[in-house]
């Protein structure tokens, strides 16, 4: 009898030795996979974040581009309406393109004001200040009602302080979207 209750020990052993088996092998094989997923996800949301970077980025980009070019079309606008004025040769039409980069830079600005970094904004602010009393004190200089400080030479001159300011915004906008500033200069850390 000895021999056969050690048999039955060892087949119960033997038996609960593999259900036992299939237990732990079926939970580590869950842990194996709650890992891995846990992976896939932490991997999902790294490229999710990745593409957010990218495409904010491009949004500034292009908020950047328009804003440039906005700015330009309606400085040059302004110049060939103050020349106009100095010359005494205003039409309706000099002052509706006027009117129409106005219009233009304002969408612009507003547009670019949701997208665009804090530091870029504080230059925009700035710039599209600087760029309304220029507008002002040139209608003014039009309507024969000039300010104290607004003869066609000092607008003119304002004009020039005004490519300043705006080389000094690009280069803010190109430091805010990690590219190189000015050559000569140390290129801005990357993104």
């Amino acid at each position: 009898m000895g021999s056969a209750l050690i048999g039955l020990a060892a087949a119960v052993v033997g038996v609960t030795g593999t259900l036992i088996a299939s237990v732990l092998s079926q939970r580590h094989l869950a842990r194996v996979q709650s890992e891995e997923f846990a992976r896939h996800q932490q991997a999902a949301e790294a490229q999710w974040h990745r593409e957010q970077q990218v495409a904010e980025l491009s949004r500034r980009r292009d908020s950047y581009m328009q804003v440039n070019a906005s700015f330009r079309r309606y400085r040059t606008q302004l110049m060939n309406f103050l020349w106009d004025v100095h010359k005494g040769t205003v039409t309706s039409n000099a002052r509706e393109q006027v009117e129409e980069a106005r219009r233009d830079h304002h969408s612009v600005f507003a547009e670019a004001q949701m997208v665009v970094s804090p530091a870029v904004l504080v230059e925009l602010d700035g710039m599209t200040t600087a760029l309304s009393d220029v507008y002002r004190r040139t209608m003014c200089l039009e309507e024969g009602n000039p300010d104290p400080d607004g003869s066609f030479t000092e607008i003119r001159t304002d004009f020039v302080r005004l490519w300043e300011r705006w080389e000094d915004m690009r280069t803010v906008m190109r430091a805010d979207l990690g590219l190189g500033n000015v050559a000569g200069e140390p290129p801005a850390s990357g993104l």
